[in-house]
Parts: C-alpha cells; structure tokens; sequence
C-alpha cells in the first residue's frame, strides 16, 4: 500500500520534525502567538516562522489575524489536516488485520491436523 498523493506525505513530513511534533502538542491545548511558541519551546523566531510555515503548508495549523491588531497573529491547531493521515493508517490497519486474520485461520487448521498426523504415527 502506497501513501496517496492527498496530503499523507506531507503530514508525514511536516510531522517528523520534533519541534513541529511540539508546535502541534502546544496549539492542541490553545491558540498561540509565533512569540509565545518561540518562547516555550527555546528557538529564535526566525526558526519558529519556518516550523509555522511548514505546518500551515501541509495544513495541520491554520492561523488569523488578531481584529485590533493586523500584525499579530494567532495559530492554531486543525484537525481536520491530520484527516489524510487518519484515513491512511485506518486503510494500513485493515489490510494488518485482514493479513492476521488469514493467518489465524491458517494456523488454527494447520497446526491441529500436524498434531493429528504426529498422534497417527504412534
């Protein structure tokens, strides 16, 4: 089963990074300002501006601006951009499940009739 083309891949990437992992775990809980994230998490705005970048991009986060001040903006987290991952892994979950569930049926009749025939040879 191949990642398809509607966003898995760059959830996947967006979400390798751990200070990308962390962003999310943060907007999780409330919206925040780059300043706040910037601060909490201990790295320069700059890299906190790409981090954001990123994640808008692979449309995990989304952000607005403030109405009293259009410089100011506020991130939060969306969690419908972690949809197209969702539905991937449920698709891979199904496949593991349909593959172990062959295999218990193989293995349920196969190992009773090898302790028939091992019983026969006495």
């Amino acid at each position: 089963m191949e990642t398809d083309q509607n966003g898995v891949d760059d959830v996947l990437a967006a979400l390798a990074d751990p200070a990308r992992r962390r962003i999310v775990d943060l907007l999780g809980s409330r919206a925040y300002r780059p300043g706040e994230l910037s601060e909490l998490l201990g790295v320069s705005a700059p890299i906190i501006s790409r981090h954001l970048r990123t994640l808008l991009q692979a449309g995990l986060v989304e952000d607005e601006r403030v109405p009293d001040d259009a410089r100011v903006r506020l991130f939060r987290l969306r969690t419908q951009g972690i949809a197209p991952l969702s539905a991937w892994l449920g698709q891979l979950q199904t496949s593991w499940d349909e593959q172990l569930a062959g295999f218990k049926a193989y293995a349920e009749v196969r190992v009773p009739a090898a302790r028939l025939e091992k019983g026969a040879g006495r």
